[in-house]
């Protein structure tokens, strides 16, 4: 049974690596090389090297590799590396030789831009999300991001990126580029945080009252949400107060407005962003 399950992981795996490496090199292929929009990451100073020096870009990318593998490869473990390599090489094969078979944008450069990195995020959260990565800045990014998880993948990998291409706009006086560089790393990092954070995504809802008990049970019976009742006091009056903290989706935050409105009209209502809710109820780790 437990072969079985591994084999199934492995075909899993191979299969998010080749359906990212498609989104990956749709991306990079078929709107940004057409376009002429600059790229980021271990790629763009690959280029950035190969206009200075002359240096062939394939050769960059393994020279720059090979000490970001084995410098970031020990802090973020064993597995993490060994999946890194699996994703690198069939990314890489998806992007250079099943990419090219699809038919190349010829329109609008803005667009391009915007495809650029509605394609490239899509196919960058689903190797993240595997737990895996594409190596070059995905080993530094990762390595940032267990040094400070408080930081998003996706905000991590902007501003990564945009020293790329600002340098690279910088070496070359090309402005043109660094403003359409901008808007890919903008709409990449924007799909990269929608879909590892924004899928899971809700409200929480802070309700200052005296009638705790009241609310929180309406809540209950009406919408099957739990709430915590925690003990709170005014500050000005001094008063014993009750603070309702229920986590919730977006559709069911109109209904608990409802319940609140009609159980207490006094009540204090603050409602907050969750980026991600985890727990019973919500999904689950």
């Amino acid at each position: 049974m437990f072969k079985g399950l591994h084999y199934k992981k492995i075909v899993y795996d191979i299969l998010i690596d080749v359906v990212s490496g498609i989104f990956m090199g749709l991306g990079l292929y078929n709107f940004a090389a057409k376009a002429g929009c600059p790229m980021a990451g271990v790629s763009g100073i690959a280029l950035i090297l190969y206009r200075l020096f002359h240096i062939p870009i394939g050769m960059a990318v393994i020279l720059m590799n090979i000490p970001l593998a084995i410098y970031f490869g020990r802090m973020l473990g064993k597995r993490f590396f060994l999946n890194s390599v699996r994703s690198l090489v069939i990314t890489s094969f998806m992007i250079d030789y099943v990419a090219v078979l699809f038919p190349v944008y010829e329109g609008d450069r803005m667009l391009a831009a915007i495809c650029t990195g509605l394609f490239s995020g899509l196919g960058n959260a689903l190797i993240f999300m595997n737990g895996s990565s594409t190596g070059g800045m995905d080993f530094v990014t990762m390595a940032i991001h267990a040094k400070r998880p408080d930081l998003s993948i996706g905000k991590i990998v902007f501003v990564l990126d945009f020293i790329v291409v600002f340098l690279g706009g910088l070496l070359f006086r090309d402005v043109d580029a660094l403003i359409y560089g901008l808007i890919i790393i903008y709409f990449l990092t924007a799909v990269m945080d929608k879909i590892m954070y924004g899928m899971d995504e809700g409200k929480m809802a802070l309700i200052v009252t005296r009638r705790g008990l009241s609310i929180a049970g309406v809540i209950d019976c009406c919408i099957g949400r739990g709430s915590t009742l925690l003990r709170g006091k005014g500050s000005y009056t001094g008063q014993e107060l009750d603070v309702v903290l229920c986590a919730c989706s977006n559709k069911q935050m109109y209904r608990i407005r409802q319940i609140i409105k009609k159980t207490d009209p006094s009540a204090f209502l603050v409602i907050l962003e969750a980026g991600e809710v985890v727990g019973e109820g919500f999904k689950k780790e």
